[in-house]
Order: structure tokens, then C-alpha cells, then sequence
């Protein structure tokens, strides 16, 4: 995948958390030669749990075949794990993507879809004896790789799940660069 495009999709629900999104897709975006889609069931904007409207790029239905697909956490993840068809989307995406992916409780919503069954993942600690019923084995750790499988647990693990990611896809240079650039600046421009 050194240099070709990459295409990820970040799902969109209502009632997500908007930083599980937020900071995967600010790692993922900084990348060379990726196309990050934020996919939900319509166009229209999507309302996070504490309010905040994120627009989605692209329909569950137009969405092109993906290299990587995240599912954020959130307490709508609670009506995600019944939603047949974004049950089934995931499904349809999850067989052929190379990566499988979620940030905090979006573990869930694959476990329900059937992506985590023998898999060892990782959710927010307030969500971690749900794995179990969903055939992972859960671990205690901020991101958890099991072969094509990568979860990370709550909220801020999603920006290291994010830089992770980026050093597989795009080598440690390119997840050092990212990092760097996220470092906080003082007043002269020097880095802490």
C-alpha cells in the first residue's frame, strides 16, 4: 500500500462521540495518498452526543469499496448493534477491507456485525464485558492489533490508535511526521 491510494471510511451515526471521529480522522487525513470518507445513511449532517453537526462525504450505499473501516464509539452505538443494514454494510466492507477498525465502544457495533468473533479487541473500560458475548476476547491495553482487527479503547486512544494505523499503512516516518505536527507549540514556535 506504499503508493497507492488508500480509501477509509469513518462511520457516522447520530449520538456518537465526536472525539472517537475526530481524532482517528485527524491522524489518518495527514496521511499521503489517502481519501477519508465519513459515511452515514444519508447526506444529511449528523448530530454527536453533545450536539455538535458533522457531515457526512458519502452514503452507506455510494460508499466505494474500502482499504480501512472505523467505527467510532458513542452511546448511539447502542442502536447501531440492531441496525441491520449498517450491520450488513460493515459486513459487506469488513470482507474485503484490509483493516477492521472502531475507536471505544464502535468495537461493539463489530462485534455485533460478526468482525470480532475470535479476535482479541479492546473498547472503553465501561464497555469491556460486552466484547465477551460477542465472541472477543477482550484486552486491557490503549490499541489492540489481532491481525487485520485493530480497536482502540476510549476516546483519547484514538489518536494513538490513529498514528498506529498510519505507521502500517504509511510507514513510521510518515506517524512520526503526524506526531510532530500534533505537538503543542510555546509562544516562540518552539516545541514542548
Amino acid at each position: 500500500m506504499a503508493n497507492q491510494q488508500i480509501e477509509i471510511g469513518l462511520l457516522l451515526f447520530p449520538n456518537l462521540t465526536q472525539l472517537d471521529l475526530t481524532g482517528p480522522f485527524e491522524t489518518l487525513s495527514r496521511m499521503p495518498g489517502v481519501r477519508v470518507h465519513l459515511v452515514a445513511r444519508t447526506l444529511e449532517p449528523v448530530r454527536s452526543d453533545i450536539g455538535l453537526s458533522l457531515l457526512p462525504t458519502v452514503t452507506l450505499q455510494e460508499c466505494p469499496d474500502l482499504d480501512v473501516i472505523c467505527v467510532p464509539g458513542g452511546p448511539g452505538v447502542n442502536d447501531l448493534i440492531l441496525d441491520d443494514e449498517v450491520l450488513a454494510f460493515l459486513r459487506r466492507q469488513g470482507a474485503q477491507a484490509r483493516y477492521v477498525t472502531s475507536v471505544c465502544s464502535g468495537a461493539l457495533v463489530l462485534g455485533a456485525a460478526g468482525l470480532l468473533r475470535g479476535y482479541r479487541a479492546v473498547t472503553h473500560w465501561g464497555s469491556m464485558g460486552f466484547l465477551e458475548p460477542f465472541g472477543a476476547t477482550p484486552v486491557n491495553t490503549r490499541v489492540c492489533v489481532d491481525r487485520n482487527r485493530i480497536t482502540g479503547g476510549g476516546v483519547t486512544a484514538g489518536i494513538d490508535f490513529g498514528l498506529y494505523l498510519a505507521s502500517v499503512l504509511r510507514g513510521e516516518e510518515t506517524a512520526q511526521r503526524i506526531q510532530l505536527y500534533f505537538r503543542c507549540l510555546d509562544m516562540e514556535g518552539q516545541a514542548k
